[in-house]
């Protein structure tokens, strides 16, 4: 720190907490620490009784906490991103639109691994509406060395940003209910509510429900239906077990080009079924995604609808934190189910 009269100080920054006190009015901070001294504020330091402050000492290879975070920002918000202006010596960066949240996480570490840096977000994969906080950065000492920033900026020198945020692109959805007893009315179909109320929170028009007995044929016909109606999305429920009547699989496996995954390491969800044909995401549903309120159709849903294509690998990474603890409330997303 070094000791200045502060009609020098102009353009420095405060070192501590300058106190006003008005008797039986207010007492506190009148200028906080860290705050870049202006030419209008020599009147009131004077009031306060402040001819000489402590300020940093700053030089041409330092940055105060303010425009360190400001670069920051600017640095790691991607596309459909924008920054709020430095407060208290941190950035947020927002949503510029709905959409999913995705975090480029490995650059991410890497950038946190720096001395005095500091870039925190929201989980990959979030779903985000218009304004949302997505991410906040800042430095931890008032003022930074330029070299740290400038480490930042070298990680990312070949991307645009670790953040986006894409649009759900999916229109048309496509349900095709499986089950003879369904078909035959002998139990009455609770499925495709509950489908039609997922798909309809990403502004999806669901273009038609058709129900089909057990039967290998007419489940693949179906399939082939919505395929010519233009659906990207076709969800096909039940009959996703090993029983002898359960066909919904081998009809998927017939229509897809590429199958992810036929199980997954998720409970309740473990005879989830995820395929690819051209610009078409297929998805079998077992049984558990009519009685347990989320499952892991849930979790990937919000990718599915933006069309951001799963790996097995991925299904696979589930596996932690993929045991629903049946909460007597449910407060998904906010719990670490699929976390």
């Amino acid at each position: 720190m070094k000791k200045v009269k502060v009609e020098d100080a102009i353009g420095m920054v405060v070192a501590h907490d300058l106190t006003k006190i008005v008797p039986g009015e207010f007492k506190g901070a009148a200028f906080k620490k860290g705050h870049i001294i202006e030419a209008k504020d020599i009147e009131e330091l004077k009031f306060i009784g402040k001819n000489h402050i402590y300020i940093i000492e700053m030089n041409s290879e330092m940055l105060h906490e303010d425009q360190a975070a400001l670069e920051l920002g600017q640095a790691i918000g991607g596309a459909n991103t924008y920054l709020k202006s430095p407060s208290e010596g941190k950035v947020n960066i927002l949503a510029a639109r709905d959409g999913l949240l995705k975090i480029n996480t490995s650059l991410l570490y890497e950038i946190n691994y720096i001395k005095d840096i500091v870039v925190s977000t929201l989980h990959n994969n979030t779903v985000v509406e218009k304004d949302t906080i997505v991410s906040a950065t800042k430095v931890t000492p008032l003022v930074v060395e330029k070299r740290y920033i400038n480490q930042v900026k070298d990680i990312l020198r070949n991307v645009s940003g670790i953040i986006d945020i894409i649009p759900f692109k999916v229109q048309k959805v496509g349900i095709v209910i499986t089950g003879t007893e369904v078909y035959e009315g002998i139990i009455t179909d609770k499925f495709a509510p509950i489908l039609k109320e997922k798909v309809s929170n990403y502004k999806a028009i669901v273009e038609d429900v058709i129900f089909v007995p057990d039967d290998l044929e007419k489940i693949t016909n179906a399939i082939e239906i919505f395929k010519s109606k233009g659906c990207s999305l076709i969800i096909s429920s039940g009959g996703m077990s090993v029983d002898a009547d359960d066909l919904t699989p081998v009809a998927i496996e017939k229509v897809a080009s590429e199958i992810i995954t036929y199980g997954s390491p998720v409970i309740p969800g473990a005879m989830f079924m995820l395929a690819y044909s051209d610009d078409i995401t297929y998805v079998g549903i077992p049984a558990c995604g009519m009685f347990s309120k989320i499952t892991v159709f849930d979790v990937l849903l919000p990718r599915i609808m933006a069309k951001d294509k799963i790996s097995k690998r991925e299904i696979s990474e589930l596996s932690h934190g993929g045991l629903c603890l049946k909460c007597n409330i449910c407060h998904y997303p906010i719990c670490p189910f699929g976390k």
